[in-house]
């Protein structure tokens, strides 16, 4: 990407009926991206909806947000991100981290930092069209030697130290899952540099922010709590480090650990009706136009390249949703950019 500008995604879901129609939707209000998650128990298969994304567009970037090590092999995972770079002309990412709702839908806990460093080693292999050794057999995407395409970047989604680091040693970009906190995303980057150490480039960095534009703050706050409970309990998880977490919030994140899996993304959840008003203000970014625009302003002064927006859900909150979005689009992204 251009380092001297910034990056809008917005955060959906993969429902092959609408797709075509929000990735339109989309591209016309502006935003850069679009990356769906990918939860096979959850949602409609990601790299179906991807195609059909690409198809409908002519900007969009695309890509997950994200995919896993455990339910697809790396050559698999390696072949479909390619194949969308393919079908799009070039404008696919593929967004990665140790796995949640699609694993625990299937009985599965994340990956180990050690199984999540093997997959996404070997996903970077196949994607630079490499060949290495897998049980006495040389394994490689043949296919990509006939491509004129770019090699696909990776952006490795990350909360904890190992996983950062990880990221910034094998990716190309590093996207962080700590929220909207200029303290605690100072910490993510400071270990990203750590990680490279002085001499090599940084990746690209981006966020994945919970944001709801609304002037009424305690309105926003109920319309972003069903997507705060679900990435504010990426650092509740049990075994999870609390480096970098404020004093005044362990308690919150502690109480996270006891989540609902059967509500998963649902505000009615008692994990999200657990959190207080002043939490969700520090974890997501929520209110005017101005607040939310000098939030951002900060975070972006960070270094951050890439905001992935995780709107409220149509599904749950239908037109009023559907404003949200749009007053980011023409609100805060055009004063961003600006």
């Amino acid at each position: 990407m251009n380092r001297n500008t910034l990056e809008f995604w917005h955060f959906g879901r993969p429902t092959p009926s609408g797709i075509e129609a929000l990735a339109q939707r989309c591209e016309a209000l502006g935003y850069d991206g679009l990356s769906l998650t990918d939860s096979q128990n959850l949602s409609a298969d990601i790299y179906v909806s991807l195609a059909l994304a690409a198809r409908a567009t002519s900007r969009l970037l695309l890509g997950p947000g994200v995919t896993n090590p455990l339910t697809r092999h790396a050559a698999v995972t390696a072949g479909a991100i390619a194949s969308i770079q393919e079908a799009s002309s070039g404008r696919a990412m593929l967004g990665i981290g140790r796995g949640d709702s699609s694993l625990f839908n299937i009985g599965h806990k994340p990956v180990s930092p050690t199984i999540f460093e093997r997959y996404v080693t070997d996903v970077q292999t196949y994607l630079r069209g490499d060949a290495f050794d897998t049980g006495g057999y040389s394994s490689q995407l043949r296919w990509l030697a006939g491509s004129q395409m770019a090699k696909v970047p990776v952006d490795v989604a990350a909360t904890g130290p190992k996983v950062i680091a990880m990221g910034a040693r094998l990716a190309e970009r590093v996207s962080f899952s700590l929220g909207s906190d200029i303290d605690r995303v100072t910490w993510g980057i400071e270990r990203v540099r750590e990680a490279v150490g002085p001499d090599s480039k940084m990746p690209s960095l981006g966020v994945y922010l919970n944001v709801c534009v609304h002037d009424d703050v305690e309105r926003a706050a109920e319309m972003v709590r069903p997507g705060v409970g679900i990435f504010a309990h990426f650092t509740g998880m049990p075994g999870a480090g609390r480096i970098g977490v404020k004093e005044n919030d362990r308690a919150v994140f502690d109480r996270l650990g006891d989540y609902d899996k059967a509500r998963h993304g649902r505000g009615d959840a008692a994990h999200a009706q657990a959190l207080p008003l002043d939490f969700i203000q520090r974890f997501a970014v929520i209110g005017s136009a101005e607040s939310c625009i000098q939030k951002l302003s900060a975070l972006r002064g960070l270094g951050i390249e890439r905001m992935f927006i995780i709107g409220p859900r149509q599904d749950h909150f239908g037109e009023e949703a559907d404003r949200a979005q749009e007053r980011f689009a023409k609100e805060i992204i055009p004063a961003l950019r600006g």
